[in-house]
């Protein structure tokens, strides 16, 4: 259909054994723009394959050195682009498809509501309102929290138990000792006074049990 495309291939017991066998000389490394990788300069083994189920030469790209101990294997239709930028590429495309997979898995975005059509459209808004929210969580956790998975962000710092006080103006929630709270502290939620409508108004504080000198330890 003349459609370009770039995908992942399953990895048979064979494939490998097959790329370790390949000499080193036919191998080449690639150095990735994308700045937040961590592994930039992979090897690539470049060759062409022929698959039972599609009608021609595609173009295969095997990675060593990603982080993995088994090679990654790219096919795709494009034979003059560049292995470094089908690389750089496919890896954005992850990125959109992992934060797919968690808005699945973690956000139930499968599991409507109900059977009825219109219910859709909520669903997917939730799905979209909780999943921006842990990432302004993530945000303002700062550096080393920006990239983790909601699911991670609400197993080290929203599931929790709590005492929750209700007074005539004030609701105060404090959270247990956790190891984690002394980041929650470091990002001012210790310090935020939220006044919250559908509690008549009422202003929601925050509070964390901590040891000591763990804030400081954070800190440093």
């Amino acid at each position: 259909m003349g459609i370009d495309f770039v995908t992942l291939r399953k990895r048979t017991k064979s494939l490998p054994g097959a790329i370790a066998a390949a000499p080193d000389a036919d191998r080449k490394r690639v150095r990735l723009t994308n700045v937040g990788r961590i592994y930039r300069t992979p090897r690539v083994l470049e060759s062409t394959v022929r698959l039972a189920r599609y009608p021609g030469v595609i173009r295969q790209i095997a990675l060593r050195d990603l982080g993995h101990e088994n090679p990654t294997l790219l096919l795709t239709s494009q034979m003059k682009t560049s292995a470094g930028h089908l690389i750089d590429r496919y890896a954005r495309r992850m990125v959109i498809g992992n934060a797919i997979a968690d808005a699945i898995d973690f956000f139930h975005m499968d599991a409507l509501s109900a059977a009825v059509p219109m219910k859709v459209d909520l669903d997917l808004q939730l799905t979209l309102m909780a999943n921006t929210l842990y990432r302004l969580l993530a945000v303002r956790l700062g550096k080393g929290r920006q990239v983790s998975r909601a699911r991670t962000l609400f197993r080290d710092f929203i599931k929790a138990t709590a005492e929750i006080r209700i007074g005539d103006n004030l609701v105060i929630v404090r959270i247990g000792r956790r190891a984690n709270n002394p980041f929650l502290l470091n990002a001012g939620y210790g310090d935020t006074e939220t006044t919250v409508p559908w509690l008549q108004n009422r202003t929601l504080k925050i509070e964390f049990v901590c040891s000591p000198d763990s804030r400081h330890a954070v800190q440093q």
